[in-house]
Parts: C-alpha cells; structure tokens; sequence
C-alpha cells in the first residue's frame, strides 16, 4: 500500500519560495489504480518524484507497505514522459539497464519483456532509429523488466498522436490486468485518466491540492471508452478540472 499523509514540498526558501504541493493525502491499495489529473505546473510530477524517492517532502510522510520512503526502491518503477531512454545505447542495452544496476536478478527478464511488447525485431536498434510509440514501449520495457510491485507514470504518453496513444494504452492497461501492480498516473489528459485509473483525484492550480476524487469503477471493461459511463466520467472530471 502507498501511503501519502499531509504532504507538501517546496523549492527554494524565503520570499523566493515556491510551493508546489500543499497537505495532498490518499491511499492507493495494493493492485489498485489511481489517477492524478491536474493542469500543467500544478505540482502533480513533484509529487511523484517524492513517491519515487527522488525528493524529500518538507512536511507529511510516504510510506511504502509500512516503511517511509528514504530513497529510490528497486520494486518502484517510474516511466518518464520522454521515456528516459540513453540515446548512445540500443533497445536491448536500455531496457536491460535496470538489471544491470541492480544487485538481484530478477523475476522476469528483459527478453521476455521485449518480446511482450513486440521489441525482439528491433532489439539492436537505437533510440534515434525509432518511432515515439516505439520508444514509450522501450520505456515500459525496461520498467516492468525489474517486476514492480508499484509502477509510477509521469505523463509518459505526452505529445503522441492519438491513435499511438490509445493502442498503447490498451497495452498498459493489459499490463495492468496481466500483474495488477499498484499504478499511479500523472496526466493532464482527461480520457487517459478516465481509462486508467480506478479513481482520480483531480488537482488544484499549484499548490497542489485534491479538491475532488471521481471513483471510476467501470475501468478495465470491454470497449470501456465507448461507453456511456466514460463519457459520463470524463465529463465529470471536466467539470471538475474547469470549477
């Protein structure tokens, strides 16, 4: 379970200070999802990054199980918008890079994975010979290479087109299904929010605050973004994003 208790964070002291999130507070289950929506530089990837270990918050705590977070943990993953990917290393040599940096071998390899996401063929590759489908894949690749018991996204589907986008959101949501790992997801795209998350919390204008959570039990169904009650979802949180 992911614990966030009456979290703010800072950068910066004194007049010059700038407040990014202000007393954030949620539980997010084991397997379960959450979305977090907020307009750009509201503070959401702030809050995600100290969720990850990258940053200390300067009040309130996180917990991952029953242990605070200290730092980077090698059961949280964290998918990046541009993917992350080193542009002087193959697709092999980058999804296979958590592995190597780490100190236990783990459940699952990076092969099987690459063959998952229908990489194997361009294995050898580097990132610059790529599409930008194509390097989101590598990113999850190498995320999900490691077995993660929680995945954090932070817009990782940014600036694709929206057929891209779409094939692979049903990707990670069959993911999802398949390993049922803890996903938190950072967007500012209400339909994604409404596809992968179980509830989301919509976010303030910086500071970050939760001013609302939408549950959204219908997601994972058959032909979900067809439905009525997605639509009714993603009107909910347009509604909610415009108060």
């Amino acid at each position: 379970m992911i614990r966030v208790r009456d979290v703010a964070i800072q950068y910066g002291r004194g007049e010059d200070a700038v407040h990014a999130v202000d007393g954030i507070s949620f539980a997010l289950e084991p397997g379960d999802s959450l979305a977090l929506i907020g307009t750009s530089g509201c503070g959401k990837s702030t809050l995600l990054f100290a969720i990850a270990g990258l940053l200390a918050p300067q009040a309130g705590t996180i917990e991952i199980g029953k242990e605070p977070i200290a730092g980077p943990r090698r059961d949280v993953a964290l998918i990046l918008q541009n993917a992350g990917l080193l542009p002087w290393k193959t697709v092999w040599q980058n999804a296979n890079l958590s592995l190597l940096l780490g100190k236990e071998y783990p459940r699952r390899t990076a092969a099987a994975v690459l063959d998952e996401l229908g990489l194997t063929d361009v294995r050898e590759r580097f990132p610059a010979e790529l599409s930008e489908g194509m390097k989101r894949r590598v990113g999850i690749a190498r995320a999900l290479s490691t077995s993660p018991s929680v995945m954090l996204m932070d817009e990782p589907l940014a600036s694709l087109d929206t057929l891209t986008k779409e094939r692979i959101q049903d990707l990670f949501l069959e993911l999802w299904l398949q390993r049922r790992f803890s996903l938190l997801l950072v967007t500012h795209d209400i339909e994604e929010a409404a596809f992968l998350g179980q509830r989301i919390a919509v976010l303030t204008q910086r500071p970050a605050r939760i001013k609302r959570t939408v549950e959204n039990p219908g997601m994972g169904a058959v032909d979900y973004r067809g439905s009525m009650e997605f639509q009714r979802v993603v009107a909910t949180l347009r509604e909610a994003l415009e108060a």
